[in-house]
């Protein structure tokens, strides 16, 4: 153990680089930077002690892969919901709630929704099936050592979409949020995940979820407390004041175009309460449904925590506290995505982000008394650490899912047939982890620029496609077998990743440069306008100020002030446009070659899903499988009652 204290000390120190950073972007004003590092300091303090402690509980296989199955129900309750509220749930989901309203929500209410196919139909039998991994629930009836690899393969191919997709939008957001360089901030997300699934496996991991979550809530029910409290915790009033907001108002003209002109501002504010502004095509909604709603059920990460705790009626109880915690942190979005579009503004959100990521920070620091203030900037700098926390908690459990595979699945299972001791099995895990973790740190310095939106559609869609089918056939199909799971594994992967290369989620040079275009010649015209308004103030306060005559309605030195910054968000618009179209360079089709998409919808999942479910159905009616036949029965007794798990895991 002495050795492990030594090696954690060393990511301690590594993650003092924190301190190095150069100064914050324009998120933190720059006489605060203290602050911030004040609070992540504090909290990276807290998950590395607990990574310290955990280390001395981590002495086993079943200790690294499971917590020794010794989790309760509530704290993996807890523990899931920071596994699963990860920087998109927090700034995401509040981001597009509070540039485009209704539609923006309904992403919480489709990753809301997906807890319930858990519960139903997944959680109890998975935790008394399978010991560690996916591939173990696979292989209690099928041939282990196919199942196995191919299940391996899966789960480490929906860990990296998903592990990328974080590690980039973790030095981007980072970055973003306090000003460390991109590399860095990768570099210093991947030292604290490995940090914590070396060192302390899954205990460590657990804890550190549930400390993660604890803050995310916490901090989420102040910003809510304050923006709510306004209106004296009135629902319908608060809404009101949503809908009569003029920034909201515009913020509705600006996306429907030419259609607000013949709106009233009432219903402009009405508008931002219904859907269609950001999805555009019902059944592009209905496709991506499908896919957050079932590929939930398949991702790794998440099944691995029913293994955690120590019978099927915890199973279900973490499930329900998951439920609970999940859904009322999404209710809370609902209040952080309006608060920040009527109290920093669409047009702020978006000069810092056009995703609008930076909504809820920019709210919290609003709330706290703006960018020039103490508290504004405290707060600010909790959120960010709250942030980062998230991405970093949420990485360690992909990583652990991923390592997990390579070392139980793939070494343990079908090259050394599970003749493998703990003591070998344990020090397989540790270096599958530092593997993975190499792989994920480098991938998200090499992905730097890159829009890795479609690899969050493709994690939630091989999940869904290949993942679920093969999971929940075996689970209640007695005709499933191992050509019907291989052949559900492969064809639900393929065609999942297939449709995604050819979806709008790609980048399509020809496509991005006609619309950057239409944003410059806006912003020129806007420029324009607004530099014409700007002197007619200036000439009218003039004219006042030489005449001792009172200023007119706004003509004061405020809509001077106003036009000024109007003029410096356009020009901001202007110049992100053409850093964009030089960013393309001379590209002029996508990565396989198109100029447009061939598939119309963001996520396959509409057409993918059926496709896995068809793949298992038809190869397992073509193969009979005598194994898994005979094994049916007492799958179906142990999946439903347990009897039979404590001897099998303990073997």
């Amino acid at each position: 153990m002495s050795v492990n204290r030594k090696a954690l000390l060393g990511f301690v120190g590594a993650a003092a680089l924190l301190g190095a950073a150069p100064a914050f972007a324009q998120a933190v004003s720059p006489q605060y930077t203290y602050l911030t590092f004040i609070v992540f300091a504090a909290i990276i303090g807290v998950t590395m002690f607990v990574t310290y402690i955990a280390a001395k509980r981590t002495k086993t296989a079943a200790d690294f892969y499971a917590a020794g199955g010794g989790v309760s129900g509530l704290q993996n309750g807890w523990a899931i919901a920071g596994d699963y509220l990860s920087a998109a749930s927090f700034l995401g989901i509040a981001g597009l709630i509070s540039l485009y309203g209704y539609d923006g929500f309904m992403y919480s209410v489709g990753w809301l929704v997906a807890y319930i196919t858990v519960l139903l139909v997944i959680a109890e039998p998975a935790r008394n099936i399978g010991k560690y991994t996916m591939g173990d629930i696979l292989a209690f009836r099928n041939n282990p050592k196919v199942v196995k690899t191919f299940m391996a393969i899966s789960t480490i191919t929906v860990s990296t979409f998903y592990l990328t997709a974080q590690m980039v939008g973790g030095g981007v957001l980072v970055k973003t949020l306090i000003g460390i360089d991109y590399e860095v901030s990768v570099a210093v997300v991947g030292v604290l995940m490995m940090a914590y699934v070396l060192f302390g496996g899954m205990v460590a991991t657990t804890y550190v979820q549930i400390i993660k979550a604890i803050l995310l809530v916490v901090a989420s029910l102040v910003m809510v407390a304050l923006v709510w409290g306004q209106y004296g915790f009135n629902f319908n009033g608060y809404l009101e004041a949503v809908t009569a907001d003029p920034g909201i108002q515009a913020q509705v003209a600006r996306l429907i175009g030419d259609a607000s002109k013949n709106m009233s501002a009432a219903e402009l504010g009405q508008r931002f309460l219904e859907p269609g502004l950001y999805f555009k095509a019902p059944i592009d909604q209905i496709s991506l449904g499908m896919a957050l709603v079932l590929g939930t059920a398949g991702l790794p990460h998440i099944l691995m925590r029913f293994f955690t705790v120590p019978t099927a009626q915890q199973a279900r109880k973490s499930v329900i506290w998951a439920m609970a915690i999940i859904g009322g942190f999404y209710v809370l979005t609902l209040f952080l995505g309006t608060g920040a579009a009527m109290k920093v503004g669409a047009l702020q959100i978006t000069a810092i982000d056009k995703g609008g990521n930076m909504a809820a920070p920019l709210l919290a620091q609003f709330l706290g008394g703006g960018k020039d203030s103490m508290l504004g900037n405290l707060m600010l700098a909790f959120v960010a650490a709250v942030a980062f926390a998230t991405i970093v908690a949420v990485v360690a459990g992909l990583v652990l899912a991923a390592a997990s595979a390579m070392s139980h699945d793939i070494w343990v299972g079908v090259i050394k047939g599970d003749n493998a001791t703990s003591e070998q099995e344990l020090r397989a895990a540790r270096i599958s982890s530092v593997i993975v973790g190499a792989i994920a740190i480098t991938i998200g310095i090499l992905a730097k620029g890159q829009n890795v939106a479609h690899l969050v559609a493709l994690a939630f869609a091989v999940a869904a496609s290949a993942n679920l089918p093969v999971i929940l056939l075996t689970f209640y199909w007695k005709r499933c077998n191992t050509a019907g799971v291989v052949a559900g594994l492969v064809v639900g992967t393929l065609s999942a990743i297939a449709l995604v290369l050819v979806s709008p989620n790609m980048t399509y040079p020809l496509q991005i440069k006609a619309a950057q275009e239409k944003v410059i010649k806006a912003s020129d015209e806007k420029i324009a306008k607004l530099t014409g308004d700007l002197k007619g103030i200036q000439s009218a306060i003039d004219q006042a100020k030489a005449g001792n005559q009172p200023l007119a309605a706004g003509l004061d030195e405020a809509a001077l002030e106003r036009a000024k910054k109007e003029i410096g968000i356009a020009e901001k618009a202007k110049a992100g446009a053409e850093a964009t179209i030089k960013g393309l360079g001379g590209a002029t089709t996508s990565l396989v070659g198109l100029t447009e998409p061939l598939f119309p919808l963001r996520n396959p999942g509409l057409v993918s899903i059926p496709l896995g479910f068809l793949a298992v159905i038809i190869a397992s009616l073509l193969y009979r499988d005598k194994r898994a036949e005979e094994m049916w029965d007492e799958l179906y007794v142990r999946s439903n009652t347990g009897i039979g798990r404590a001897a099998a895991t303990a073997h």
